[in-house]
């Protein structure tokens, strides 16, 4: 028998057994579907808005009720309520009913258009990273704006035309630009590399899953035998049906994103196809690695479930990798997904041609060697070793 045949017969032998057990369709269908449309929805509107925030307005003047109004104004915050003190307000925040508000103490107007120099406070809480981040940027922007407001009143007041009280307010006019993403829309850079993380996650636990079931179904020598007891035609044939399949996910994760949801696409779609099929690659690879390293379905499973788990944050798409410790530095280049989010920026967004990305091109192709490494040792263990409870 040709070798085509045999992983011919490999191939069609894993799909019955794939289409036989409802863990497969879980972990391969249901289970990615679900992961990607929970989400893209979860985030569809990019931004959080209208996030709940109090006022304390001791104050009370036309031009304090002005910056409240024009501050609930803003798409990041909803006034909710006014508290009469402080304590009320800040007893608000660490019950979770809001998430920041604005204290105008008494006499600030009265301050303001003397020429004097009042304090306005706003607390936000540190226990929700965006939604305090989001209300900080508000509440600063909301105070700036005040002041400005405050002082070009008062310059009319001495006489100043509107374009010699702009230039003293802001002798520099500044503009900001968000490259790439205008719009600064969350869902961009993290659904583009949670999704495929939650993918390659499960194609190494699935990976992992399928070698160690023919062992404990004591099938893995008459698996051997179809491949001519060669174990790297029998790798060949027994995950090629699942490259097809995963494939099949990552392609429908993509038209959520890029069809659906219009994300950023400068290099077009066949760099990012490209990527996919590496980074799905890379994940049976190292499933197969673990497999040959470690005689044991929990610790395999472990082990994998923790190294992709760590994949999210060492990927630098949350915390910059450039500010990560030298040693973290070094080991983000052993992890899968923190090569395919460089390469994701460089062709995605930024449009550039793929050998800009020489070196994350490389480093997945290096993650294809790691079964060879182990070949020998895995032959050995699906032939010898008797699985256990």
């Amino acid at each position: 028998m040709s070798s085509i045949s045999q992983v011919y017969e490999i191939s069609k032998r894993e799909v019955k057994r794939l289409a036989a057990r409802p863990i497969y369709t879980f972990c391969m269908v249901i289970a990615p579907v679900a992961a990607f449309l929970f989400f893209t929805t979860l985030m569809g509107e990019g931004l959080p808005t209208e996030l709940p925030a109090g006022v304390v307005d001791e104050d009370n003047t036309s031009v304090t009720r002005e910056v409240i109004r024009n501050l609930d104004a803003f798409q990041q915050t909803n006034i909710i309520e006014h508290f009469p003190d402080v304590a009320s307000a800040r007893k608000a925040i660490q019950q979770g009913k809001i998430y920041s508000f604005y204290y105008i103490p008494k006499g600030t107007t009265r301050d303001a258009i003397s020429g004097k120099q009042p304090t306005v406070s706003f607390y936000t809480t540190g226990s929700y990273l965006v939604a305090g981040s989001l209300a900080y940027r508000d509440m600063k922007m909301m105070s700036e704006l005040a002041a400005a407001g405050i002082g070009r009143e008062t310059l009319y007041a001495k006489g100043y035309t509107e374009d010699q009280a702009m230039a003293v307010l802001q002798p520099i006019k500044m503009e900001m630009h968000a490259i790439n993403n205008p719009l600064i829309n969350y869902s961009v850079y993290l659904s583009n590399i949670l999704l495929p993380g939650v993918l390659m996650l499960l194609i190494m636990q699935v990976t992992i899953y399928a070698i160690y079931v023919e062992l404990k179904e004591e099938t893995s020598k008459e698996w051997l035998d179809l491949a001519g007891n060669d174990i790297v035609k029998a790798l060949i044939g027994k995950l090629l049906p699942h490259v097809v399949i995963w494939f099949i996910m990552g392609i429908f994760c993509f038209s959520i994103l890029y069809e659906w949801w219009k994300f950023p696409l400068h290099s077009g779609i066949g760099p990012m196809l490209l990527a996919l099929l590496m980074l799905i690659n890379a994940a049976l690879g190292f499933g197969i690695f673990l497999c040959g390293m470690l005689p044991s379905l929990r610790w395999a499973l472990s082990l994998a479930t923790l190294w992709g788990v760590l994949s999210f944050p060492i990927s630098g798409f949350s915390f910059p990798q450039i500010a990560f410790p030298a040693p973290l530095k070094a080991l983000s280049w052993l992890f899968p997904l923190r090569n395919y989010y460089l390469i994701y920026v460089d062709q995605a967004l930024n449009g550039r041609p793929m050998y800009y990305s020489w070196i994350n091109w490389a480093v997945m192709i290096a993650f294809l060697g790691l079964p060879i490494m182990v070949l020998g040792r895995l032959k050995k263990f699906l032939l010898e070793y008797h699985y256990t409870h």
